[in-house]
This record gives structure tokens, C-alpha cells and sequence, in this order.
């Protein structure tokens, strides 16, 4: 299954709980696009948010983020890892 890495802006002051909080909502849902999200990381102080997924597109995972009240800024597909 492929992979994508997906960048939420705009999330200054971020907390453990509430990164912890979006990410059970994602897992809530994930199913109904057969999304599966790993990871996910946050830099308060910037605002930004990282999501790990593994999907069989962008546009699924987007469709989660959005029914789970976080729409992503940006889906980039991670082709290569090492």
C-alpha cells in the first residue's frame, strides 16, 4: 500500500492531548477508506502537524482528515524510504 506523508499549518499551541485526540479520530475512521495512519508528529511553537498514513490514495486520506474535523494542507505520496 502506499504511503503519504500530509501537512497541517495553522495549529500554533498544539497540545499532547489534542494532537493524541485528532489522531483517535482519524483511527475511528480510517477503515471506510482503507486509510491506516501511523504517526503522527507536531512542533507547537511552528504550528505544524505531520501524519504518517499508509492509503490507496492522497484523496482518501484527505477524506478522512476531513470527516475527523482537520483537513490537510498538503498529501505528498512518499515513493522511497529508508
Amino acid at each position: 500500500m502506499p504511503e503519504f506523508m500530509d501537512v497541517h499549518h495553522n495549529m500554533k499551541g498544539i497540545t499532547a492531548d489534542q494532537l493524541h485526540e485528532a489522531h483517535q479520530a482519524d483511527l475511528a475512521i480510517e477503515r471506510d477508506e482503507r486509510v491506516h495512519f501511523k504517526q503522527a508528529w507536531a512542533d507547537p511553537e511552528s504550528g505544524v502537524v505531520y501524519c504518517l498514513s499508509e492509503a490507496p490514495s492522497a484523496e482518501a486520506v484527505q477524506r478522512i482528515h476531513e470527516r475527523a474535523g482537520h483537513k490537510a494542507d498538503e498529501v505528498h505520496p512518499v515513493p522511497l524510504s529508508v
